[in-house]
């Protein structure tokens, strides 16, 4: 099973990359957890300074961007 994380505050681009993600999960029809971790210590933690980021199976794939479900289709797929 996939895990798939945002870093953010929860903002509106936090939200809608979540949002995104899960479309994302849904549309191929994949195992997934999807978790949006706020807390500004465990982003940093991570070496993320710029929010929203996208985190799969532990790696950050994106950060700073709103990526919609086609572009992280892919991503999921790798």
């Amino acid at each position: 099973m996939l895990k798939i994380e945002i870093l953010g505050t929860g903002c509106k681009k936090c939200q809608q990359l979540e949002a995104n993600a899960k479309q994302a999960v849904a549309t191929l029809d994949l195992a997934a957890e999807v978790l949006h971790i706020t807390d500004p210590v465990e982003i940093a933690m991570r070496g993320v300074m710029s929010t929203p980021a996208l985190v799969i199976n532990g790696a950050v794939v994106t950060t700073g961007k709103v990526l919609n479900a086609d572009q992280i289709q892919p991503l999921l797929m790798a």
